[in-house]
This record gives structure tokens, sequence and C-alpha cells, in this order.
């Protein structure tokens, strides 16, 4: 009996673990493929965030100089780019994500492909006027 719970705790945590968009994720520049940025998805109450934590690309040290407001200026390391995203079903909507290479703000939602791809989805208006990411989860 013992070995039966501890079988069927082992593949809830895999399930789990497979289902969430909380943990770090690699990014990749759309026409060079080259690894840009690391980002950490986090959980606060029922809500998702997403902060750099590490740039590939550029200077460390930069600022979003092209942000507004609060962000105007702030270390590119650290600056929340997803904000307010929430479980819907298999996806996760009604957010926004920040581009701080032009500090445009747009509507946002993200899918988790598999378990190590998760699809980033950023538009304006309708979901079909943006751009698609595709970030690799970092082993």
């Amino acid at each position: 009996m013992k070995h039966l719970f501890f079988l069927v705790l082992i593949s809830l945590s895999f399930t789990v673990k497979g289902q969430s968009i909380i943990g770090q994720w690699e990014t990749y520049d759309d026409k060079t493929n080259e690894k840009k940025a690391l980002i950490e998805i986090y959980k606060t109450d029922d809500v998702y965030f997403a902060k750099i934590v590490n740039k590939y690309i550029g200077e460390k040290n930069s600022v979003c100089t092209a942000c507004e407001g609060d962000k105007k200026d702030k270390p590119m390391i650290g600056l929340v780019i997803i904000e307010d995203i929430k479980k819907d079903g298999k996806e996760y909507n009604d957010g926004t994500i920040l581009d701080p290479e032009s500090g445009d703000v747009y509507s946002c939602y993200l899918k988790l492909v598999d378990d190590n791809k998760l699809k980033v989805r950023g538009y304006m208006g309708v979901a079909l006027l943006g751009r698609t990411q595709y970030w690799i989860r970092k082993q």
C-alpha cells in the first residue's frame, strides 16, 4: 500500500509540473534565432507575472529607455514584462506584455504547447493582429 501511495504522489507531481507555466524560460530572436533572454514566470495569488532575469544579447546593465511611466529608465534585469495573466482552462489570458525594446505594451495570452514549450502571443485589438513567440523552458 505504501508503494502505491508513493507512485501516485510521484505521478501527481509530474502532472502538476507539466501543466505549470511557472519557471524560467529562454527567449530567442525572431530573425536570428539567437538566445536573447531568460524570463522567470511567477505567480502571486492567482495572477501570473514574468520578469527578465538575464540577458544574453546586449549590455547586461542596460535600462528601458523606451518604456513609459514607472518602468522608464529601469534596469532590464528584473523588469516585469508580463502582468496580470490569469489561468483560463488551458490558456492564460487577460494580461499584458511589454516589449522592452520599443516600450510598447500589448494584450497577451500564454499557452503551453508541451511541457517545455510556451506559446507567447502579444496582440492589439483582436488576437489575430499580433506576434507570436515560442519560449523554451530552461532545463
